[in-house]
């Protein structure tokens, strides 16, 4: 399928690429039809709306920066996307990249939370009082680098 995107234009994008936000994204609620792309720059992605190209977030697994992550969500959301009990989702955070990038910070209180096989997805909200809007993910980082060349 042919897909008009933020950061690329008009581009192909395979079916399989295609995710459906029952509920929206908060505040963009209204738009339920995303694609998943891989972002010229690794370790991020592309949500890309379908409906309103000029709507896109950029993502981050945030294992990457807090191994310990874990988003604590309630089961009737994760049922809500056809994701038994058990079951892990796919999950990334939304990366906000202010013009000082060292400043960047993803929101691990409202990860993405994708059901891999049905390609169905929403934004939930973590239980877990310790995951915040942002962490900011060099600070984190270097963090881990740290906590590595530790063990």
């Amino acid at each position: 399928m042919r897909v008009l995107t933020k950061p690329y234009g008009e581009i192909d994008v395979d079916e399989r690429q295609r995710l459906s936000f029952p509920f929206g994204i908060l505040g963009f609620e209204e738009l339920h039809d995303y694609v998943l792309l891989d972002a010229s720059q690794q370790p991020f992605y592309w949500l890309q709306s379908v409906e309103r190209p000029e709507v896109a977030f950029v993502l981050i697994d945030p294992k990457l920066f807090r191994p310990d992550y874990t988003p604590d969500l309630a089961e009737n959301e994760l049922a809500e996307i056809g994701i038994a009990s058990g079951e892990e989702p796919l999950v990334f955070a939304v990366v906000t990249i202010p013009e000082n990038q060292a400043l960047m910070s993803a929101n691990l209180q409202g990860p993405v939370v994708i059901n891999r096989r049905e390609r169905i997805a929403r934004q939930s909200i973590s239980l877990n009082p310790v995951w915040k809007i942002r962490h900011y993910v060099l600070e984190e980082l270097s963090q881990v680098a740290v906590k590595d060349r530790a063990c």
